[in-house]
């Protein structure tokens, strides 16, 4: 995530839903099993899954009991009532015995859910959609869960979380903008919202006619149909956008972006396909904004590939949008995963900042949100390393230019080195300490390294925890086996100190 602040008043938005048509129901394994909460006559105990998956920031997000593989979410979108309808399909393999088990949706009405097949109980708790199945599903049974629900998305309002900033799902005059990080995935569809259970999606986007749906990975389809929209009489003529993301995603990173666009396609000069959407609005501003977008995600997603190894995803691209919130602009832009969505036109480092990324943050992930710096931290020093690669400062100078100007408070008025790089805390997770202290020590270890056995820990790093999840601990102990030093006194003043560390010399 990149970050544009500025101060934005908040407001709620109502919501509710109308009937839609429910698609078919199909289910994978479902075990039959004991009545829930009560023995297996000898094939153990069913018992509910765990209403979070303990990160000590979100307690509540993501669930246990489960593992998802994968969602499809057929959705209908009237950005005329910012109404969203749809049927997730959920397919997801057991990890105990489960005699019920709760997704993340918070907001949003939920019709009916099936698990299995079967017409499945539900209640709301919070942001809790608690299901009991009709039968316990089995531990290492694959399981469909489909749930049908609409209503309108609610905006993150208020959270001192990012920087003050709404995100989430946020409703556009044309259609809707989505940037989700870390907890905004729930506001709109019913999902396990933690980046430790990374699934595959699929997209069946409707639109009212003349609208265009773009979302994570690369596009398969695109037809018309008369659908119905559950806040319009009768039937009407609709867009209908087939997506698919076929590489393992965190729930933060998923996105759909709705509106007028001005599209441009083709491939990286190293091969890798791109899609560029830009709202044709910032034309008015910067009439190249489609090539300049379109043009700088190709030169940077190719030299990141040969800096840190293989693109991880089937498609590049990138989202720009004239996105704003009561009429003021956005203050950030994120990393979704395969196209990063832009707030407004960004710079060139903001675009090689996102599309670092793809490696440190999407491919890899943090395993829980106090390593958000294995995002953050590498996605700055990268902006600055391209920087370096392009003819302009050194990540030395930057480094060090930006040790000399923090002696200043943060927003709340703690003392910048105040805030544990590798344990900020929630809602200072994204503090300028956790991007550019992050940042600052990266460029010092390069320097302690050297710039072969720097290159090679990142690339390592990527390829060791590709697809997955990592934690701070797991850096530390490979740049220390990459380094062939003791780094241990470094990583402490550098990523869990609360005070200012000495400036490395040279």
């Amino acid at each position: 995530m990149a970050r544009h602040p500025r101060s934005i008043r908040s407001r709620a938005i109502p919501g509710r839903m109308l009937p839609i048509a429910v698609a078919a129901v199909s289910t994978v394994a479902l075990a039959p099993a004991a009545a829930a909460d009560s023995a297996g006559h000898g094939h153990g105990r069913f018992t509910p899954g765990a209403p979070g998956v303990g990160d000590p920031y979100f307690p509540l997000e993501g669930n246990g009991g489960y593992d998802v593989r994968h969602y499809s979410l057929d959705l209908a979108y009237d950005p005329d009532h910012d109404q969203l309808d749809g049927t997730v399909t959920i397919t997801a393999r057991a990890t105990q015995n489960l005699s019920r088990f709760d997704l993340d949706l918070s907001g949003m009405d939920v019709e009916r859910i099936w698990v299995g097949g079967q017409r499945a109980q539900h209640r709301r708790q919070g942001q809790e959609l608690i299901i009991t199945p009709r039968h316990g599903v089995r531990k290492g049974s694959v399981f469909r869960t489909v749930v049908k629900y609409g209503g309108v998305p609610q905006t993150i309002v208020g959270s001192p979380i990012v920087f003050g900033s709404p995100y989430g799902f946020l409703h556009t005059p044309d259609g809707a903008f989505v940037g989700g990080e870390p907890n905004g995935a729930h506001t709109w569809f019913p999902v396990n919202d933690h980046p430790n259970d990374k699934a595959t999606y699929d997209y069946t986007l409707r639109v009212p006619e003349g609208l265009t749906a773009v979302a994570n990975g690369r596009l398969t389809g695109h037809g018309r149909a008369v659908s119905t929209f559950s806040r319009r009489p009768g039937k009407t003529r609709a867009e209908v956008f087939r997506w698919r993301e076929d590489s393992p995603m965190a729930s933060y990173l998923t996105t759909i972006d709705i509106g007028k666009w001005v599209v441009k396609q083709g491939r990286t000069p190293g091969g890798v396909p791109s899609y560029t959407a830009v709202d044709p609005v910032l034309l008015k501003d910067q009439p190249d904004a489609v090539d300049f977008f379109h043009g700088t995600t190709a030169e940077v997603t190719d030299l990141w590939s040969k800096a840190f190894g293989r693109y991880p995803f089937g498609s590049t691209g990138a989202i720009a949008d004239d996105a704003r919130y009561e009429g003021q602009p956005l203050g950030f832009s994120l990393e979704t995963q395969s196209k990063p969505v832009y707030s407004a036109v960004r710079s060139t480092g903001t675009i090689a900042h996102e599309l670092a990324h793809q490696w440190f943050g999407d491919a890899v992930s943090p395993a829980q949100w106090k390593d958000i710096w294995l995002n953050e931290s590498f996605a700055t020093w990268s902006a600055w390393y391209y920087t370096e690669l392009t003819g302009g400062r050194s990540a030395h100078d930057a480094a060090r230019a930006t040790y000399a100007a923090r002696p200043f408070p943060d927003r709340e008025g703690r003392p910048f080195w105040s805030v544990i790089t590798a344990d900020p805390q929630r809602d200072t997770m994204f503090n300028d300490r956790v991007y550019n202290g992050g940042g600052m020590m990266l460029q010092f270890l390069r320097e302690k390294m050297g710039d072969e056995a720097f290159l090679t820990l990142l690339r390592t790093w990527y390829a060791t925890h590709k697809y997955g999840n990592a934690r701070t601990a797991q850096f530390t102990s490979l740049a220390q086996r990459i380094a062939g030093q003791d780094l241990s006194t470094f990583f402490n003043d550098w990523l869990y100190s609360p005070i200012k560390p000495e400036l490395p010399q040279g």
